[in-house]
């Protein structure tokens, strides 16, 4: 079969890929006389052809387009920006990932589809062999053996974590137990190493009940208090990064660094330890000490968003970011309810690992639930793809350093501001055709102080506009988002509500000093901004208010989306920009809400409903980006709500609890 390469995107060169050699794997004896065309593109000429033949508005990694033709059998399409972020999610190279879409594109050129379950199988199962044969490894593997004699497998560790001994309240023990502690933080973005996450809360439940002496609940605490802190702090170390941002900031509070590192680690031990107190100090069967385990991760997650201000940042829940089916379960339960089953399942497996003629069955009953999750979120990821005619938004993304936003005398504070409206101006036209029906800068993108109802850009824009700006009204000062439409009149302005303790005010009064002290505003609101193709209906979020459950949607209320508009300067390019984002899309799951989040300085990006990412804009990186939001829905979580799912949860684990008692008396 003769195979014709096109490379429109030259950055392929680097690439060193025998494309001839895999389609003719791929291809079978009916066709070898036959020719085919390999088009190697970029996002946006793939977006281009997906959206146009396709109706999908969102780049893809590869489009077969099948000519019907024994001899000219048709072209493939591959776009190098989409296979190289797939390729680094699934930690393989772009020459094996790129090699695995040719076969697929080959496989679709001669009649094989993946839309049934049935013809799914057929064709997955012929790409598995083509790709051996060709020396790679099976891409639809959940997981592959790191080494051939097992003896790295997550099993095996925990077995030989059993044997090992480390005396509680050692040295060893506050070694290995802090340890365990950063080794699960790096199941989260950006990393995303789950296994990681799983094996360090695997093994330090093991090592917590594997003693069977009495002991006070304080001891059990102190015993867990190095996984809870070493966990936060590895999580959480870059919130300290905003001091380093700014150089008049890090002079006044660099001297907050090591003490804050501390007060991190503090409140993570108190807090994060404390599922693993519990068991240690409560005497319980396995079974019953795997739910006892789930439903106090749960509660403690709960009782997150409540603790003083709230941070309920990276629930448990968020590791399976790269899994859809299974992450899209939090449209039924929530985050709450996919952690307990998470932690449920890590638990259970330790006991199963124990003794599997004894506790099997709570294991088994995890499992059941977390299949019972993943068949509701294929449904929800089926019910997200409702495309529908939907206005134009655009997100502008400034990407400035916020030294750009911190003039020196008020002459340069009146120049920079007049020259980031020009920049603001121009980052919304450059390079467009079309007049979005929306346009959506980030918070604290425009310069000036808000007073009155007239915002003049909108109307050189000639369109809606949402901004983030600061807003003064009766001697208060507030983090707002701005609303106005074409004619330059402000129809709407709303004020953030949930606050960000030690940057937006003062908890503690000036014990700790703080660089603003704002008001908050009066909480959830729906928005309506009139547009060509109709009403477009929103819930606002700035910032951070978007992390928290039932915090932005009325609960008689159906939006259109979510509007977010935040700043992500404060932390660079550190793990928690990433994890921001992930919190977003976790909040869209939830809610069945798809999310327009324009962010200063990245990542901004189009999120559909069930979380997947329809575009971003990586951080770093100038400019506007044009896209659609559709599918909005009621999930089962919004309806029923975060505080009646934690009732349930308590209350299955009790009926659980009991009938495991029972079953375990009668046998």
């Amino acid at each position: 079969m003769k195979v014709y390469v096109n490379t429109e995107n030259t950055k392929w060169n680097k690439y060193k890929i025998d494309f001839e050699k895999i389609a003719n794997a791929a291809v079978s004896a009916v066709y070898k006389d036959s020719e085919v065309s390999i088009t190697l593109v970029n996002d946006n000429q793939i977006h281009e052809l997906n959206k146009q033949y396709r109706g999908m508005d969102k780049p893809t990694n590869v489009l077969s387009f099948e000519l019907g033709d024994d001899i000219l059998l048709g072209d493939i399409f591959i776009s190098l920006d989409t296979v190289k972020r797939e390729a680094k999610e699934a930690g393989i190279s772009v020459e094996e990932h790129t090699a695995h879409m040719i076969v697929h594109g080959m496989l679709h050129l001669q009649g094989y589809d993946h839309i049934k379950d049935s013809e799914a199988k057929i064709m997955e199962g012929k790409e598995i062999r083509i790709l051996k044969r060709l020396g790679y490894k099976n891409p639809y593997a959940d997981e592959e053996v790191l080494c051939n004699d097992k003896s790295c497998c997550p099993g095996r560790f925990i077995t030989k974590i059993e044997s090992v001994k480390i005396r509680e309240n050692s040295v060893l023990w506050y070694l290995v137990t802090s340890a365990l502690g950063i080794i699960t933080s790096f199941g989260f973005a950006p990393f995303n190493l789950w296994v990681l996450s799983l094996f360090g809360i695997g093994a330090m439940y093991a090592l917590m009940t594997k003693q069977k002496n009495h002991i006070t609940f304080f001891k059990s605490w102190m015993l867990a208090f190095p996984f809870g802190a070493f966990y936060g702090i590895a999580m959480f170390w870059w919130v300290l990064n905003s001091i380093y941002v700014i150089p008049e900031l890090t002079a006044q509070f660099a001297i907050w660094t090591i003490p804050g590192l501390i007060g991190i680690g503090l409140i993570c031990g108190i807090i994060l330890s404390l599922p693993f107190a519990v068991i240690r100090y409560v005497s319980r069967k396995p079974m019953q000490r795997t739910i006892l385990f789930a439903a106090i991760w749960a509660l403690v997650l709960w009782g997150r968003e409540w603790f003083l201000t709230g941070f309920p940042w990276n629930p448990i829940s968020n590791i399976t970011m790269n899994m859809p089916m299974v992450v899209n379960s939090m449209s039924l339960w929530g985050a709450i309810g996919l952690s307990f089953v998470i932690i449920g399942l890590a638990a259970s497996f330790v006991e199963l690992l124990r003794n599997k003629k004894l506790n099997w069955f709570s294991f088994v009953l995890y499992t059941i639930l977390f299949l019972i999750g993943c068949v509701y979120g294929y449904h929800n990821m089926k019910i997200a793809d409702n495309m529908h005619k939907a206005p134009l938004i655009r997100i502008v993304q400034p990407a400035k350093s916020a030294v750009y936003k911190m003039p020196t005398s008020n002459q340069e504070a009146v120049d920079i501001a007049t020259q980031k409206i020009r920049d603001l101006f121009v980052w919304a036209t450059e390079d467009k055709s079309e007049n979005p029906d929306l346009i959506v800068f980030p918070e604290t993108a425009f310069p000036y102080t808000i007073t009155n109802n007239n915002f003049p850009l909108s109307r050189i824009l000639n369109t809606n506009v949402i901004i983030g700006a600061n807003y003064y009204h009766d001697n208060k000062m507030y983090n707002s988002m701005l609303i106005a439409d074409k004619s330059g009149i402000v129809q709407h302005l709303y004020s953030k509500s949930h606050l960000v303790p030690f940057g937006e005010y003062r908890p503690f009064g000036d014990i700790i000093p703080t660089p603003g002290q704002l008001t908050s505003g009066n909480g959830k609101e729906i928005i309506k901004i009139e547009t060509k193709k109709g009403d477009f209906v929103f819930a606002p979020a700035i910032c951070y208010e978007i992390i928290f459950s039932d915090s932005l949607i009325p609960s008689d209320a159906m939006p259109n989306a979510i509007i977010n508009i935040t700043n992500d300067t404060w932390f660079g390019t550190t793990p928690g920009v990433y994890q921001h984002l992930d919190m977003v899309r976790r909040y869209a799951i939830e809610s069945g809400v798809p999310v327009v989040r324009s962010n200063y300085s990245g990542i901004s990006a189009f999120i559909a409903s069930d979380g997947s990412i329809i575009s971003l804009m990586p951080v770093g990186q100038t400019g506007s980006l044009d896209g659609f939001v559709w599918g909005a829905h009621a999930t089962p979580y919004r309806i029923i709500g975060r505080d009646l799912w934690m009732m349930f949860i308590l209350m299955f684990s009790i009926f659980a609890s009991v009938s495991i008692s029972l079953f375990q008396k009668k046998d």
